[in-house]
């Protein structure tokens, strides 16, 4: 399908509006955002220079008006092209004050002295800035209190607009598009480093903006894992290789995988193919409004137990969307509540022999009246190549 690409400003003006209204209730004054896909959820500020770890990046959004950007002046022309109109800048990197004094006036002049700041904490988040240029700029506004922002930000980010879903749709097209590509190349006798190479060509042929993540298997009936990078062993009749993507576009991932069996499979591999289709029909038929993250994990353990196997890598699947993996986890201890328009990978995974596995992947979304499948289902037997 084809996706518009950027957002209108009412998407932003939106997202906004619902972090002011959560900031209000929870009493922050402000919000600092130090990390890529936080920048960009307020701003849409998309580039590949968060590859430098040498410059730090930083957004507040105050409690009222618009986002400020505190930014090295080598993006300031970047983000003036964004719906941002105060951007403050410094020559960077600066040795004695990377940005430190700037960003400590801005706070002050924003939240008050006795401000309250909000900054991720929690659970998946990551500061991106020196330590010790936070805790200089935390020492130099000594009434000021910063404050996990982490569920404020969850809150609103694991539920996506239709704009954000058509792009997470169109990032699954274009995987799916490349799998099919894959029995071109994906042969007896070809190394699986080759295949990793041909695949990442084909995803971007297809599409995609770039290719973040790849990994993958193969071997007799299954692989050992879902995350090595390739080795240069060529594939063997009875191997099942297993491709996992998590392609971009316009800044928001899919994150799928698919299986086949190389020139036959065994009545083992088959099996447990057909176990984890089944697994991700439970999981698809669970993923309803008002339901939890466990509810899902249990409907797919549920299949998976009965074929004797306890799925498997700790969780059978997670959040996803301008991240390869976001909250929430699908684990029994995760009873965050499904929402409409929340997306989510389906993980289940299956032993088929001792250190032998095999895992299934889809990607879904939250409707009102249960679950829409993004990805083009996988086949519903094991398919053969060669």
């Amino acid at each position: 399908m084809d996706a518009a690409r950027g957002f209108a400003q009412g998407e932003f003006e939106h997202r906004l509006s619902r972090a002011q209204k959560l900031m209000d209730e929870a009493g922050f004054d402000a919000l600092l955002l130090t990390s890529e896909p936080d920048v960009r959820y307020f701003t849409g500020f998309l580039t590949r220079f968060w590859e430098s770890p040498t410059r730090p990046w930083f957004v507040i959004v105050p409690l009222s008006g618009k986002p400020v950007a505190v930014i090295p002046q080598i993006g300031a022309h970047l983000m003036g092209t964004t719906w941002v109109e105060d951007i403050r800048t410094w020559a960077a990197p600066d040795m004695a004050d990377d940005g430190v004094s700037l960003l400590g006036d801005t706070l002050l002049s924003l939240a008050g002295e006795k401000g309250c700041i909000g900054l991720p904490m929690g659970l998946e988040t990551h500061l991106r800035m020196p330590l010790a240029d936070f805790f200089r700029v935390r020492d130099s506004l000594p009434r000021m209190t910063f404050t996990d922002a982490a569920p404020l930000l969850r809150a609103l980010q694991c539920v996506k607009s239709e704009a954000e879903i058509d792009k997470i749709r169109a990032a699954c097209a274009i995987g799916s598009a490349a799998f099919d590509m894959v029995s071109e190349f994906a042969h007896e006798g070809v190394p699986l480093s080759t295949i990793f190479r041909r695949f990442q060509m084909a995803l971007l042929e297809k599409g995609a903006d770039w290719v973040p993540y790849l990994a993958g298997g193969a071997g007799l009936d299954g692989y050992g894992d879902v995350i090595s990078p390739a080795g240069d062993q060529p594939l063997m009749a009875g191997d099942v290789l297993m491709l996992d993507t998590g392609a971009v576009f316009d800044g928001y991932f899919c994150d799928f995988d698919r299986n086949w069996a190389i020139a036959h499979a065994s009545e083992a591999a088959s099996s447990a193919y057909d176990v984890l289709f089944g697994a991700t029909e439970a999981g698809f038929a669970a993923a309803r409004p008002g339901e939890t993250a466990a509810s899902i994990y249990h409907a797919m353990d549920a299949v998976i137990s009965v074929a004797g196997g306890d799925g498997g890598g700790g969780r059978l699947g997670h959040g996803l969307g301008m991240r390869l993996t976001e909250w929430p986890s699908l684990i029994p201890a995760d009873h965050t509540v499904l929402e409409p328009g929340m997306v989510l990978t389906l993980e289940p995974g299956l032993e088929v022999s001792p250190g032998i596995i095999q895992v299934h992947e889809e990607n879904i979304v939250i409707r009102e009246n249960g679950a829409e499948w993004l990805t083009r289902r996988a086949a519903e037997q094991l398919p053969v190549i060669g």
